[in-house]
């Protein structure tokens, strides 16, 4: 075996362009074979480029791309499994409608004399969870599954397929903590087999914790790779911005005004009950608790998406009628900001149109385009986005400035009430920093915001008060100047509450 072939990935010089922009510039990478490597880098420093000449799915426009001494042609993503490489991605590939078996084996079913072996891949399937100690019924279709349930099967997958190295694209940014842990005890297994990992993830704390080696890029070149004894989280967040970034956020110094929010004996069945809470002018209120604890259906009734609710609501002090749709929510001044950019934002259209989307009764229909773009760039601009990019695709931005479009579309309705559900997921820190600077800024304008993160520090960060979610109900009240506003006491008030054992879905 030549040198090359004993590592499992080697890029050189590797260059990719977009319509004049450039993704990647001269990025050399080398992973060893059974390395666990983590890239990381702010929202648009070329980690996805880099992942799409890899897996195939981009070929490159100067460079080479090698998996096991094999040279890619590029753009085709069988080229790169044939070479031993399976990426799973943030959007699951899998077959609703089909079982967990099913999926497993999806494109490598298993015959014997040229009938399909049901018994062979049963046995196969069986195997393979008792190695890896995970529990998934083969009979239960995908659709019944948890985002980490499917991540585990798309492992299996891989291995099935003998893949001899996996490539996973943010693979924790939607599992709630104790999920996490169980694809690292996943990950630490298939590798412990000599299979290689290599992983995007913002979680510093999870790159430290799961990585063998760390590679660094930032603006589409590949600062440095070192061991990950080298790295601190400090270090590693300035090699990824190129600057120090001692605190994500501060919750300001504004004056908080009068009463904007008051909800009373909200109830949905089977979800959230007898939940009352209030926001004022210029505060920021967290809302927080484990997976299945109601925050995320209390937003949602809140927010008008949730018709079976019951509850009393008042805005300024004004009684109005519970909203039973987001467009009778946003008409009463209350707007929430989805968790699932992919699902909010037309990723076909650019910048600006999105941004306009479902504005038609308060648009003209002779507005002109270069004023249409002046209008939502004054917004975007708000939240750090530039102006400049609004006539690009969304679905060529990187994570963070979509996140920064998704915001600045439901803050251009000029809310009194701006609910936000997870604000910074699968976003780089500076971004972070960005989105989360931005949020306090608006309350400071005189908006109330309502918040949630399955990253309880930067709600912290921002909050004035938060309140602790459990089986649908608000378990406690914590104001920032109490001494439990910390991340030991609010998650112990969660676990007390025997969150996990009767979950609220």
């Amino acid at each position: 075996m030549n040198d090359q072939a004993a590592d499992a990935i080697v890029c050189r010089g590797a260059r990719k362009v977009f319509g004049g922009a450039v993704a990647l510039q001269r990025a050399d990478v080398t992973i060893g074979a059974g390395q666990i490597h983590a890239l990381v880098g702010e929202n648009g420093a070329g980690k996805s480029t880099l992942l799409g000449l890899v897996s195939g799915r981009l070929s490159a426009d100067a460079g080479t791309v090698d998996i096991f001494g094999t040279r890619l042609a590029g753009g085709s993503p069988r080229e790169s499994r044939d070479a031993g490489l399976v990426a799973v991605y943030q959007e699951l590939n899998m077959v609703p409608g089909l079982s967990a078996e099913a999926n497993v084996f999806l494109g490598q079913t298993r015959t014997r004399r040229g009938l399909l072996d049901r018994r062979g891949m049963r046995r196969r399937y069986l195997e393979m969870c008792d190695e890896l100690d995970i529990h998934v019924d083969p009979e239960i279709l995908a659709r019944d599954l948890s985002v980490s349930q499917q991540q585990m099967l798309e492992i299996m997958r891989g291995i099935e397929s003998d893949g001899r190295v996996i490539l996973l694209d943010e693979p924790t940014a939607a599992l709630a903590e104790h999920e996490r842990e169980t694809l690292y005890r996943v990950l630490r297994q298939v590798n412990a087999r000599g299979t290689t990992i290599v992983f995007v993830s913002h979680n510093l704390d999870e790159v430290l914790e799961l990585s063998d080696t760390v590679t660094v890029l930032r603006d589409g070149s590949v600062v440095t790779t070192a061991p990950r004894g080298q790295w601190t989280k400090r270090n590693l967040i300035e090699a990824m911005v190129g600057r120090s970034i001692d605190r994500l956020a501060d919750r300001g110094t504004h004056p908080i005004g009068a009463e904007v929010l008051a909800v009373e004996h909200v109830d949905l069945p089977g979800r959230v009950h007898d939940v009352s809470m209030d926001a004022r002018a210029g505060e920021v209120v967290g809302l927080w608790g484990l997976v299945g604890s109601g925050r995320t259906s209390f937003m949602r009734a809140v927010a008008g998406a949730e018709p079976q609710t019951s509850g009393t609501l008042r805005i300024d002090g004004v009684e109005r009628a519970w909203p039973r749709s987001i467009g009778a929510a946003v008409r009463s001044g209350v707007v929430m900001v989805p968790e699932s950019r992919k699902q909010a934002l037309v990723l076909g259209m650019d910048g600006a149109s999105n941004y306009w989307l479902g504005r038609a009764s308060g648009r003209s229909p002779f507005l002109a385009r270069q004023d249409e773009k002046a209008q939502s760039g004054d917004v975007a601009e708000f939240f750090a986005f530039r102006r400049d990019r609004l006539s690009e695709p969304v679905r060529n931005l990187s994570g963070g400035n979509q996140q920064k479009v998704l915001l600045a579309k439901w803050a251009g309705h000029r809310p009194r009430v701006l609910i936000v559900d997870e604000p910074t997921r699968g976003i780089d820190i500076g971004a972070k920093a960005e989105v989360l600077a931005s949020l306090v800024e608006l309350a400071s304008e005189g908006a109330a915001v309502v918040v949630t993160s399955s990253e309880l520090e930067e709600v912290l960060a921002i909050a004035n008060r938060l309140l602790v979610f459990a089986h649908g109900r608000v378990v406690r009240e914590i104001a920032s100047n109490d001494p439990e506003f910390n991340v030991n006491d609010i998650v112990r008030h969660g676990f007390d509450a025997g969150e996990l054992h009767e979950p609220v879905h």
